[in-house]
């Protein structure tokens, strides 16, 4: 299959270097700009380009990677040119699928999905959902291109608002609790290098042993808790402090704000 993938910003890139790393050599891919383009091509290996329409003909899987301010426009160039032989991958957070179809011509496969940054190092996860006129066959042709960065999975579109909250803004609540984590470890005296070397290792070794292992959460919290210990000690404060709750109510936020985005609310 070729793919095309417009507007190769940080998520189109990371398909483009995990398609590459799994030797896709039928790629294009485009830019706003020469020398971004030039850029892609010489670091990649890839056909690179500022013109879309030109980009699209041939493709099997129309990659949408721009951000969603810019979705209007683009489809605006290049809608009119699609065809129902071509799959149409949109990864614009927070724009539904219907959007997408109204500036297509009919009978045209939308597949709508929400990676996350992690794809950049092949460790990310979408949550992807079809379209009006996608059938399985589409499914499987964009979770090729999604698999090549990480894992996917399916939900109908209704459920990728939460998609979002949990997974598409996942990273940065990860990354709030590491610089936690990180000024605690100073604030006890160690350096900033050893907290960090600290703090990172251990929310990763601490993320394989939940996925490779299929440890539910409960039992490894349980396994690292003993009582009367220093673990449980912890817990207590973080449980008093309203720390479950709080994590509830942010996602439940991220998530009213991707439906409030889906609606065109500033």
């Amino acid at each position: 299959m070729r793919i095309a993938i417009l507007g190769a910003g940080r998520i189109g890139e990371s398909l483009i270097a995990g398609l590459r790393s799994s030797d896709w050599a039928d790629l294009v891919a485009t830019s706003r700009r020469e020398e971004r383009a030039t850029e892609l091509a010489e670091r990649h290996g890839i056909e690179a380009t500022t013109d879309n329409a030109q980009a699209i003909k041939g493709a099997d899987i129309v990659v949408l990677a721009v951000k969603p301010q810019d979705i209007e426009k683009l489809l605006g160039e290049v809608g009119h040119l699609l065809e129902p032989t071509q799959t149409v991958l949109s990864v614009a957070a927070a724009i539904p699928t219907s959007v997408i179809e109204r500036h297509l011509g009919a009978d045209v496969p939308v597949v709508r999905a929400m990676p996350n940054t992690p794809a950049t190092v092949h460790e990310g996860i979408a949550g992807m959902c079809a379209g009006r006129h996608a059938a399985r066959e589409h499914l499987d042709r964009a979770g090729t291109v999604l698999r090549a960065v990480g894992d996917v999975v399916e939900v109908p579109e209704h459920a990728m608002d939460a998609i979002t909250a949990v997974s598409g803004s996942g990273p940065a609540y990860y990354a709030l609790l590491a610089e936690a984590m990180i000024e605690a470890g100073i604030l006890l005296s160690l350096s900033r290098e050893v907290s960090t070397r600290l703090v990172v290792q251990t929310m990763l070794g601490t993320a394989r042993l939940l996925r490779d292992e299929g440890m539910h959460p409960v039992e490894l919290r349980e396994m690292v808790t003993s009582p009367g210990g220093t673990t449980i000690r912890a817990i207590r404060e973080l449980e008093q402090a309203g720390v479950r709750a709080a994590i509830f109510n942010a996602i439940n936020a991220a998530m009213e704000r991707s439906k409030e985005l889906a609606r065109g609310d500033e």
